[in-house]
This record gives structure tokens, sequence and C-alpha cells, in this order.
């Protein structure tokens, strides 16, 4: 792991504001996906077919992810 943080350091270092800025922007996108994701993953583990929620308890189930 420590060889990828350098590496990326490094990469940083050579870009310029408006190209990190850019990349944030994809960065960002890719890590709400992520989180997504993961919850989705999370949710078919945890739900039966035919399980329900209310609003409340689905945002409840959702804040635990």
């Amino acid at each position: 792991m420590e060889l990828f943080r350098n590496r990326l350091h490094l990469l940083i270092d050579q870009l310029s504001d408006e190209e990190l800025a850019d990349m944030w922007e994809v960065l960002a996108e890719l890590c709400y996906d992520l989180y997504m994701q993961r919850a989705i993953q999370a949710s078919k583990r945890l739900l039966n077919p035919g399980d329900t929620f209310t609003r409340e308890e689905a945002l409840q189930f959702l804040s635990l992810m």
C-alpha cells in the first residue's frame, strides 16, 4: 500500500490545479458509486424477499451502511 501512496503523491505533484479539479469530480462520483454499491450488497445480504420498511426505517438502515 505504501508504494501506491508514494506513486499517488508523485502523480498529484505533477498535475495542475485545473487537472486536479477535473480529477476530483471524477473521483467523487466513483466514491459515491462505490458507497451505493456497498449499500446494495449489504441490503441483499440482510434483507429477505417480502421485507418492507417505512421511510424512516429505510433511512435508518441506509445510515448504518
